[in-house]
């Protein structure tokens, strides 16, 4: 359970797995996984498929990763259960975030 970051060998995308809930618990972890990543052309994979529950703190996260990274990296949202993928869908993050199912 919480939160696991792994950089690819050729050092261009990191993925992050969220394991268990994803609300305020995680916060200092999660910022942790992606506050080194600055440079252009990053690929930040959030892996979202051991997650099962998501809040509005989780969010908020989502969106402090964003601008953390402005344009210097693309961020995905990948394998989010159907409970979760409810809650982005509900919030519009759909429309903010690719998302691979």
């Amino acid at each position: 359970m919480g939160v696991t970051a792994k950089r690819s060998d050729n050092g261009q995308e990191v993925t992050v797995c969220v394991a268990g809930r994803f609300d305020y618990r995680v916060y200092d972890s999660f910022k942790a996984s992606y506050s080194s990543i600055s440079d252009e052309g990053k690929q930040i994979n959030i892996d979202l498929s051991k997650t099962d529950y998501m809040d509005s703190s989780a969010l908020g996260m989502l969106l402090m990763l964003r601008e953390h990274v402005g344009r210097a990296a693309k961020i995905l949202l990948v394998n989010p259960p159907p409970d979760v993928m409810r809650v982005l869908a509900i919030a519009n993050f759909d429309k903010l975030f690719a998302i691979k199912k």
